[in-house]
C-alpha cells in the first residue's frame, strides 16, 4: 500500500521530516553581543521598569526621582536629588533657628514662609516610612499611634493604643526613643547632632538628658571662650582690638616690627618692638610696648590708687570699668613724664594709644635688663645702688611730688651700671589719702632688701621714711610709727577739704604728742 504525503508546504520540501502534528515552530534568532551591551537598550529597559514602578507619574514632564543607590545618567535627575537633600537640611537648620529665636515665649515668630518644601517630599510615602527631618508636627503624637482601621472610640483614654494585652502607652520604650531622637533638632545650632535625626534611632531618656545637658554646657563654654577672646588680653596674647592697634602702628611707620613678649605682670604684658620714625619725636631703635590687660580681675581691687587721686577723681565715677583701664595707661604716661623731667632714670615715653603705651626699651638686643632682685652685684655696686635708690626716692617725692606706691626689687632694673625705676602706673601724689602709708611700705621693702644684701649703710624703714619725706615722725616701733602716719593722713585730708581744692602740699603738720 502506497503511503500518501500530507498536503501543504511540507509536501513540497523533501528534506523536512514528516510530522503528524503539523509544522515545527520557527527558531528565534539570538541577539548579538553588541545589542546586549548597547546603552540605548539599557536606558529603554530602565525606563520600562520605572514606568511599571511609578505609574502615577507617567505623563509628567518632571522625571521620576529614583531611590538611593540607583545609578542614573540624567544630570537633571541628579540635580533634583541634590536639591531635595539641600532643601531638607535647610529646613532643619531654619527650624532650629526658629526654636532658638522663640524660646519659651508665648508669642512666637514662624519661619514657615522661608522653608523649602520639595514637591516629591510627601508623595506616596508608605505608612512605615517616617520623615525624620519634617517635625512640624510630632510624628509620635497620640493621633499617630492609631491606624485607619483600628482607631479607638471617642471616649478612650489618650495615649493608649491597641486592645487587651496589645496596649502601647506614651511611656513605651520605642515611642519615647523615637521622640527623643526627633527632639534633638531643638538643641542649639552650635551643637552638631549629625545625621542622627534622619535615622530611626531610639534614644533612651538617660542618653537624651545627658546629651541635652552637654549641649547646654558646651553652649555656655563657647560663650565664655568667645567673650574672653574678644574682650580680654591673656598672658602672652592680645585680643583682636589690641592686635589691630599694633598693626596700625606698624603701618604708620611708628614701629617696624613687633617681635614678641618679653615680660608679663599682673596687669600688663610687655612686648619688644623695633622702632620706626615719627614726625615730631625721635623713636628709639628698640621699644617696649606695654599692653594693659583688658580683664577686670586685676583692676577691680586696685581702684584705691586712682579713685582718690585728684587728677582723675572727677573722671573716675563717670567711666565704665573698661575705660578705667585706659586711665591706668594715661596715669603711667603722666608719671613717667614727671620723672623724665626730673632726670630720674626711667623709660622714655614715645606715645600712648588707648591701653597701649610705647616706651623706650631698657635692655639691649631684645634682652631686657635684669631686675635688681635677680642680678648679682659686688658689695661696692650694691652699696652704690642703695645710695642711688635713696636719692631717686627723694627726687621722686620732692621734685616730682610722687610716691611710687609699689617700689621693690621687682620694679627696679639694673642697666648700664645704674638703677632704673619702672612700673609707675599706680604711683600717687603725697596728698593722696593713703600716700604716706604707701611711702612707708616702699621704704620697708627697700630697707629689707638692701639689709639682706649686706649693705651696712642701709637704714631701717622708719629712718628711710623720714629721710625721703623730710618729716620727723616719732615712733619707737613700727606700730607707733604707723599710728603717727595715719594721724598725718587724717590732718592732711581735713586740710584739703577746708581749702576746697586738690593741690600740692608743701608742709605737713604733726599732731602734738602727750
Amino acid at each position: 500500500m502506497e503511503q500518501l504525503a500530507p498536503p501543504g508546504p511540507a509536501a513540497a520540501s523533501p528534506w523536512r521530516s514528516k510530522c503528524p502534528w503539523g509544522s515545527s515552530p520557527s527558531t528565534v534568532t539570538p541577539c548579538s553581543l553588541s545589542d546586549v551591551m548597547s546603552e540605548e537598550l539599557a536606558n529603554e529597559l530602565q525606563q520600562q521598569e520605572e514606568n511599571a514602578s511609578f505609574p502615577h507619574v507617567i505623563g509628567i514632564d518632571t522625571p521620576v526621582l529614583i531611590g538611593e543607590g540607583t545609578e542614573t545618567s540624567s544630570d537633571l535627575l541628579l540635580a533634583q536629588m541634590l536639591q531635595m537633600e539641600f532643601d531638607r537640611e535647610y529646613d532643619a537648620q531654619l527650624r532650629r533657628e526658629e526654636n532658638k529665636f522663640n524660646g519659651g515665649s508665648k508669642v512666637s515668630i514662624s519661619f514657615e514662609n522661608f522653608r523649602m518644601v520639595h514637591p516629591f517630599e510627601d508623595s506616596e510615602s508608605s505608612d512605615d516610612e517616617v520623615d525624620w527631618q519634617d517635625t512640624r508636627h510630632d510624628p509620635y503624637g497620640p493621633e499617630e499611634f492609631f491606624c485607619a482601621a483600628d482607631k479607638p472610640a471617642a471616649n478612650a483614654k489618650r495615649g493608649f493604643v491597641g486592645k487587651g494585652r496589645e496596649i502601647t502607652t506614651k511611656h513605651d520604650e520605642v515611642t519615647c526613643g523615637r521622640r527623643n531622637t526627633a527632639r534633638m533638632e531643638n538643641f542649639a545650632p552650635e551643637f552638631q547632632v549629625g545625621d542622627g535625626i534622619r535615622m530611626d534611632l531610639k534614644l533612651p531618656n538617660r542618653v537624651f538628658n545627658a546629651l541635652k545637658q552637654h549641649s547646654y554646657s558646651e553652649q555656655r563654654r563657647s560663650t565664655r571662650i568667645h567673650e574672653k577672646k574678644e574682650h580680654s588680653t591673656s598672658d602672652q596674647a592680645v585680643d583682636p582690638k589690641t592686635r589691630l592697634l599694633l598693626y596700625k602702628m606698624v603701618n604708620a611707620g611708628i614701629l617696624e616690627s613687633v617681635n614678641g613678649c618679653v615680660s608679663t605682670g599682673k596687669e600688663s604684658v610687655i612686648f619688644h618692638a623695633n622702632g620706626g620714625s615719627m614726625d615730631n619725636k625721635i623713636v628709639p631703635a628698640e621699644c617696649a610696648i606695654k599692653v594693659f590687660k583688658t580683664t577686670l580681675n586685676e583692676f577691680k581691687h586696685r581702684d584705691k590708687y586712682i579713685k582718690d587721686d585728684y587728677r582723675f577723681k572727677d573722671r573716675f565715677g563717670h567711666l565704665n570699668p573698661r575705660k578705667i583701664i585706659r586711665m591706668w595707661a594715661e596715669k603711667e604716661l603722666h608719671n613717667l613724664t614727671r620723672m623724665q623731667e626730673a632726670g630720674i632714670p626711667c623709660p622714655e615715653v614715645v606715645m600712648l594709644k588707648k591701653h597701649i603705651l610705647v616706651m623706650s626699651f631698657i635692655g639691649q638686643d631684645q634682652v631686657p635688663a635684669p631686675k635688681l632682685k635677680d642680678v648679682k652685684l659686688s658689695s661696692e655696686d650694691m652699696k652704690r645702688a642703695y645710695h642711688q635708690v635713696l636719692y631717686m626716692m627723694q627726687q621722686l617725692y620732692t621734685e616730682c611730688k610722687l610716691v611710687h606706691a609699689d617700689l621693690s626689687a621687682y620694679n627696679m632694673l639694673w642697666h648700664m651700671g645704674k638703677v632704673w625705676f619702672i612700673d609707675v602706673s599706680q604711683s600717687v601724689e603725697p596728698t593722696h589719702p593713703h600716700g604716706l602709708k604707701f611711702l612707708f611700705r616702699d621704704c620697708k621693702n627697700v630697707s629689707q632688701f638692701f639689709q639682706k644684701a649686706g649693705v651696712a649703710d642701709a637704714m631701717n624703714e622708719r629712718e628711710l621714711f623720714n629721710a625721703v619725706s623730710g618729716l620727723d615722725v616719732p615712733g619707737d616701733n613700727e606700730v607707733e610709727f604707723a599710728v603717727q602716719i595715719e594721724a598725718l593722713e587724717k590732718i592732711n585730708e581735713d586740710h584739703i577739704q577746708q581749702v576746697g581744692k586738690r593741690g600740692k602740699i608743701s608742709e605737713f603738720e604733726i599732731p602734738a604728742q602727750d
